[in-house]
Formats: structure tokens, C-alpha cells, sequence
């Protein structure tokens, strides 16, 4: 009852934003299609640095800060540029990179921009802003604000991590090892070098720059090209640790900043890992009590039968992998991956019961629908983004990992404990970094912010990816920022939530009134 294929990927940090998740599972089970605008024709726009902004560039870094800026139309009624960067923040003279960044221009009387991050680390902000412009924000921000997305470095479009094709992707996502066993261990690190190797070898040089630091830094340019003295920033999960980042570097330049599904940036890799599985095991608790409180849910008795039904669910699938009605083979990690995939939103939920009752009686093929989903795999074998590795290559370079032997397996033991349905998925993470070609760059501490503007951070009671508590280490640590917390269920809150948080973020926004600490909605 031991095999298994490399760790589930917990869409925790993984995916970030879920605020789309009802919206992108309801394209699971029926056909539907994201409205991302009409095809207003515009004219290409160039942008110059406001000379002011220059003049507070780093040292050595006047070249990228005053750069001039082409936006072109693209993708319907947005615009699109490429912005110059440095790839080695430590050489701006060397080599360079470009991040691609598209915007939604503001609807009113424009005040500024607003750069939003969806999270990750590897989410794609730039298809965050392109579906998502006209749903998911309120016309009064819309009004005041060009809402700016980008692909952070390594991601999509912005020097993105490249390490195998689509065919390698699915054959690495269906291998089972069994990691208990020397042997089984051995083989999956085997792999893991392998593929590392492929990714330095088809990346270059940049796979060893693509670290929160540097992003953060990156964040400050891209302030300076669409000329603002201060940043404006929306960022969810993954997207919080990197504001925070930020505000420690620049606290001089922060704006409004909106941290929603906060991360705490002091604890490590393993701390994380835990946190997200005692999170994950509450929200299947929760998942399990709504649908036994609902007629034609297929789990029986009480929650903790419900819950173990699950589990004898995922025990008989890791005993005898199952054929999906497409031929592929689904293995108890492919299978979990979709079991948690839809508790990133209550919406999602009944997707999860229907795929859960087709499960039960024998049929995976749902639940590999759903486990495509979180992996960015479209239903004819080809996969929309790179997060899956832009994710791992960042945070090897953030975290510090627990690699050796007897340290991974003492924490599957410890996972075990904290989530008895998934704890034993989420180890031995540190097989992904332990070969990787390039040493982390970052030890966990806690972020330190010293600037006049309040920042805004935001945890849910049920997020299964960012245990609420994190979002009260953040708010402590950065010390001018306020905590508003959303009783609700499902990943990060504003844009899914409800009016309380939706007007007081609006309102911050808007006009800069920031909402009373400890504020509960």
C-alpha cells in the first residue's frame, strides 16, 4: 500500500488564486467558455518614465526604470508590452529578460495602476487580468485603476521554466514509485536529477534568477514604467508572499497594497507543508459535512465515515490504479491531486460529490478530469502552462529543504499525523530540489516593513492553502497593516467572498480608507 508517483503538488502554493475555480470546474463537467472582452481596436501607446520616478531608481538601474514602453492592442479590448528587466539583479549590466505584462485600462478617471499577482509561485497573472478583468472586480476599481497582470520571471511568458514536453509530462505524472523502500527512493531521485538536468539544460542561465527577491525587484520597475510614485498591488497566496517581499525592500514605495490569502514568510518549507496539510484535512472535514447535510450525497453516517469512505476510496485506488474512460491510468497521487483540486472553492464542491460518486462506483475518469484541471492539462493532451515547473524552480531557490533520508521520512511520519486522508501524499517534497543545479538563495524569516502606508491582509477560517493563522503572523509582522478575516470556506476571500470584505477592499482602493483591524466578516 506504499506506491506512489512523486508528491502531490498541493495547489496550495501551487495554484494560488482559486477565485475562478467554480467558473473553470463548471468547464469540467459542461461546456463553457471564459468572456474575456470585445475587439475594440486601439492604438499602440508608448509609455515614458515620468522623470521623478527615475530619479529614485537603484543605483545602476536607470536604464530599465526610464525605459520606454510600447502597449500594443491584444487579446480583445487589452494592450500588451514586453518590459526589459535584469536577469542577475547583481550584474543589471549583463544579460537580460522580458516580462510580459497586459492591462486592462481603467473605465473612469484613472488614479493609478493596480498590479495583481494570482499566486503560485507559476500562476500566469497576465491570464488572471485577461478572464478575469470584467468579472472580478467592482466598477468603482475598474474605474480608478488600470488593473496590470504579468508573468513573474520564469512563468509562461516571461523566460518560463522549460523542461519537457507534453507526452513527458503526462508519462512522469502516471509513475509510481514506492519511496519507503531504498530502492524505490533511489529511482524517483533518479528522475528527479534527470529532470532537472532537462530544465537547466532548456532554460539557461535564467533558472538560477527566478527567486521572490528578484521578482520583487522586478515588481519596482514594472511601478516605475507604468509611472507610479507608489505601488498599487492585489496579491493573492503566493502573490502575498511576494508583496511583503516587496514592502521589506521598498517600504518607501508602497501604495494601497491588498495581501489576501497570506503566507507567512518566516516559517520554512516543511512548516508550510504542515500547515497545508492540517488545513487540507479540516477542509475535507467541512466538504464532508455540507454534503451529508444535502440529499444524493454518496457518503453515509456521520463525518468521520464519510471522511474514511474517501480514504478507502484513495487506499483501493493506490492498491489497483484504475483505467479512466480516456485509457489513461490513474494512480492514488493523480487521484488525490483531484480529490483537493475543487476544495480551493465551496462553489466547486459539487463537482468534487459528483466525481466522488462516480469514484465509488469504479469510474476515475472525472477525477482525472479534475486532476488535469489543477495541472493546466486540456482535454486533448496539451498543457496551457508551465506552472508545475516554474513552481518547483522557485521555490528551490526560496526554501531551504529537508532532503536527506531519514529527515524525509520522519516528516511523511509527522504528515501523516497532521492529515491522516493526505499527509501521506505531501511528503518528501525534498526529492524535488536535492539535485537541483542551483542552491537556494533565501533563508525563512520574518518580513520586516518600516513604510507610512497601511497594507491590507486578508485570511479565510476554511482555506485549505493558507491556514488562516498565517494571515495573523503576516499582520503582526509587517506592523502597519490592518487584518480582516472572512468566516467562509475555500481559498482566499475578496472577488468570492462576501460584502464585507468586497466594499472594505473596494473602499481601500478606492479612496484609501483602510478597514479596522480585526475586522471578522
Amino acid at each position: 500500500m506504499t506506491a506512489r508517483s512523486l508528491p502531490v503538488r498541493p495547489p496550495a502554493a501551487a495554484m494560488g488564486l482559486r477565485a475562478l475555480g467554480a467558473m473553470a470546474l463548471a468547464m469540467v463537467l459542461a461546456s463553457c467558455s471564459l468572456i474575456s472582452g470585445d475587439d475594440r481596436s486601439q492604438d499602440p501607446a508608448t509609455a515614458k518614465a515620468d522623470p521623478s520616478i527615475v530619479a529614485s531608481a537603484p543605483a545602476g538601474l536607470e536604464d530599465f526604470y526610464s525605459q520606454e514602453v510600447v502597449w500594443e492592442p491584444c487579446e480583445g479590448e487589452f494592450q500588451c508590452a514586453k518590459v526589459t528587466v535584469p536577469m542577475d539583479y547583481d550584474t543589471p549590466d549583463g544579460e537580460t529578460i522580458q516580462l510580459a505584462v497586459l492591462r486592462a485600462s481603467s473605465t473612469g478617471k484613472k488614479t493609478g495602476s493596480l498590479l495583481v499577482n494570482p499566486g503560485g509561485p507559476g500562476a500566469s497573472g497576465y491570464d488572471f487580468v485577461k478572464d478575469a478583468a470584467g468579472t472580478h472586480f467592482s466598477q468603482a476599481v475598474r474605474d480608478g485603476y488600470d488593473v496590470v497582470g504579468f508573468d513573474p520571471r520564469g512563468v509562461k511568458r516571461s523566460a518560463p521554466v522549460t523542461c519537457m514536453t507534453d507526452a513527458e509530462r503526462d508519462a512522469a505524472r502516471a509513475k509510481i514509485y514506492d519511496l519507503e523502500t531504498d530502492a524505490g527512493l533511489a529511482a524517483a531521485l533518479a528522475d528527479n536529477k534527470a529532470i532537472a538536468a532537462k530544465c537547466d539544460e532548456q532554460t539557461g542561465p535564467v533558472l538560477g534568477h527566478i527567486d521572490t527577491v528578484s521578482s520583487a525587484k522586478d515588481l519596482d520597475v514594472l511601478r516605475a514604467v507604468v509611472n507610479d510614485a507608489k505601488l498599487n498591488y492585489l496579491g493573492y497566496s503566493y502573490g502575498t508572499f511576494l508583496g511583503s517581499t516587496y514592502a521589506s525592500l521598498f517600504p518607501d514605495n508602497v501604495g494601497r497594497m491588498v495581501l489576501d490569502g497570506a503566507l507567512d514568510p518566516a516559517i520554512s518549507n516543511e512548516e508550510l507543508t504542515s500547515g497545508q496539510a492540517r488545513a487540507f484535512e479540516k477542509a475535507i472535514r467541512a466538504y464532508v459535512a455540507r454534503c451529508q447535510a444535502q440529499d444524493g450525497c454518496p457518503l453515509s453516517g456521520d463525518v468521520d465515515s464519510g471522511v474514511q469512505q474517501i480514504r478507502d476510496v484513495i487506499a483501493a485506488v493506490q492498491q489497483t490504479p484504475r483505467t479512466a474512460k480516456d485509457g489513461r491510468v490513474v494512480n492514488a497521487t493523480m487521484f488525490v491531486s483531484g480529490l483537493i483540486t475543487p476544495l480551493y472553492n465551496d462553489q466547486s464542491w459539487p463537482a468534487l460529490t459528483q466525481a466522488l460518486e462516480a469514484a465509488m462506483t469504479g469510474d476515475v475518469s472525472l477525477m482525472l478530469r479534475l486532476a488535469d484541471l489543477g495541472a493546466d492539462r486540456s482535454s486533448n493532451g496539451t498543457y496551457t502552462s508551465n506552472s508545475t515547473f516554474a513552481f518547483n524552480a522557485i521555490n528551490c531557490l526560496d526554501y531551504p529543504m529537508v532532503s536527506d533520508t531519514a529527515g524525509m521520512r520522519a516528516e511523511q511520519q509527522r504528515l501523516m499525523q497532521d492529515s491522516p486522508t493526505f499527509g501521506y501524499f505531501f511528503a518528501y517534497g525534498g526529492t524535488n530540489c536535492i539535485d537541483w543545479p542551483y542552491e537556494n538563495v533565501r533563508t525563512p524569516s520574518p518580513v520586516e516593513y518600516g513604510g507610512e502606508s497601511p497594507i491590507v491582509v486578508i485570511g479565510t477560517t476554511g482555506d485549505p492553502a493558507t491556514p488562516v493563522e498565517w494571515a495573523a503572523s503576516l499582520r503582526k509582522q509587517l506592523g502597519n497593516a490592518a487584518l480582516m478575516t472572512w468566516e467562509g470556506e475555500g481559498h482566499t476571500a475578496y472577488g468570492r467572498s462576501n460584502s464585507c470584505i468586497e466594499d472594505a477592499v473596494d473602499e481601500y482602493l478606492v479612496s484609501g480608507q483602510v478597514p479596522a483591524d480585526n475586522t471578522v466578516c
